[in-house]
């Protein structure tokens, strides 16, 4: 049996060399793609997540305990980009 698939595989080596090419420059490819479309993705986040006003706001306490005075379940969290009870801090 052993005879056989050597020689089948002989046989079928200049079939087979172009399909392996191929394969592996798809799958450098898949991956570059992969690659690209997280760090694309990653920016978009982090764009955002700047956009996210809470350390600027006069009720933002930078307390771990509690965020937000006023709307604590809003505080640093997408939510927040429209919060309405927005209140820039004041400087003296």
């Amino acid at each position: 049996m052993l005879p056989f698939l050597k020689q089948l595989l002989q046989d079928l080596e200049p079939i087979l060399q172009p399909v392996y090419f191929i394969s592996a420059w798809l799958f450098l490819v898949i991956f570059i793609w992969t690659i690209f479309t997280a760090v694309v993705d990653t920016i978009k986040r982090a764009k955002k997540m700047h956009k996210i006003p809470c350390t600027n706001c006069q009720y933002f306490t930078n307390n771990r305990y509690l965020k937000c005075t006023i709307q604590p379940n809003l505080a640093n969290t997408e939510g927040a980009i429209t919060c309405p009870d927005y209140c820039e801090k004041i400087s003296y």
